[in-house]
């Protein structure tokens, strides 16, 4: 089983940020792609998003996303064209069909049905950093000072499927080395063997909760204020991020404002830039978008910018 979606430590830069830093990077990007509409500005997102997981040593775990995603954009642009006539630019005529009328398909609905298959491959990708970038007790030790029992919850609740995998695998593996195949025989033969798996991954699940109830009675959980004992130092680097991040949402709510960000499918498709501004729009939001990229490249080339930042 591939533990790609799950966090790993790698020791890259963009890991060694404040957990509040990463958070708010990513949560820019998520909002840069349901702002947009625009394909330009969905496809500069999407590239940025890409140089991120190169950054974060990301790419096996963000090609596995797209392959899943890739499924559902091909949905989303063959039901678009049939559900949608809004289009000007009719490229097929079909049939007269009962309640549904005569089936055309437009430029436009092709295009837009596009455009919002890029725009869902952006949010999973964001995603999908996400689980690369941030370990998930740092990202929920934020608000454990808030609400520590939810925090609690949460965290237990987020360990629970990674550590199930990797039991899962473990006893097949055991049970492999034991002569047992689990890819012959017939369909029940197979079902009975793996069944033998998920028994043991019962009792082991099991096993593990009463330790974990036993290490949380031990610490006396619950008998008094909550102590920390681990600091999340807070570095020009995780400024930096923060401070580019915010550049970038600024730029995309001014291109919004101005309606430099907008784009219209229907009735007929728009222009792409319609003016030098465009561009300078565009320009700001990636510069605040790829500079964590940069500064990561910078990190592992310039040793005196590592002990600065």
């Amino acid at each position: 089983m591939s533990y790609g979606f799950f966090y790993r430590p790698k020791g890259v830069f963009l890991q060694t940020l404040h957990p509040s830093a990463a958070l708010v990077y990513l949560g820019v990007l998520f909002l840069l792609t349901l702002f947009f509409t625009h394909p330009l500005y969905l496809l500069a997102i999407f590239l940025a998003l890409g140089l991120v997981a190169w950054a974060a040593e990301a790419l096996d775990a963000w090609e596995t996303c797209l392959k899943v995603g890739l499924g559902m954009v091909v949905l989303i642009m063959l039901i678009n064209p049939l559900a949608v006539r809004a289009g000007t630019s009719i490229i097929w005529s079909g049939p007269e069909v009962p309640v549904l009328g005569r089936l055309t398909i437009s430029l436009e609905s092709i295009c837009y049905g596009a455009a919002m298959g890029l725009r869902l491959l952006n949010v999973i990708s964001v995603f999908c950093l996400y689980n690369c970038l941030v370990h998930p007790d740092r990202a929920l030790g934020i608000f454990s000072r808030f609400a520590p029992k939810s925090a609690l919850i949460i965290s237990l609740a987020t360990r629970m499927l990674p550590t199930l995998a990797r039991e899962l695998s473990e006893i097949k593996e055991a049970q492999q080395t034991r002569g047992v195949d689990f890819g012959s025989g017939s369909w029940r033969e197979r079902l009975k063997r793996y069944s033998t798996i998920f028994n043991v991954l019962l009792f082991t699940s099991m096993e593990g909760s009463l330790q974990v109830a036993e290490a949380m009675h031990a610490r006396a959980l619950g008998s008094g204020p909550r102590t920390c004992y681990q600091r999340e130092p807070f570095r020009p680097r995780d400024a930096i991020c923060l401070f580019a991040g915010g550049g970038a949402l600024a730029a995309a709510l001014c291109a919004k404002y101005t309606g430099a960000g907008d784009y219209h499918y229907y009735p007929q498709l728009g222009q792409l830039f319609s003016g030098f501004t465009d561009l300078i729009f565009l320009a700001a939001v990636l510069a605040g978008v790829l500079a964590p990229v940069v500064l990561s490249w910078g990190w592992q080339k310039c040793s005196s910018l590592r002990s600065k930042i």
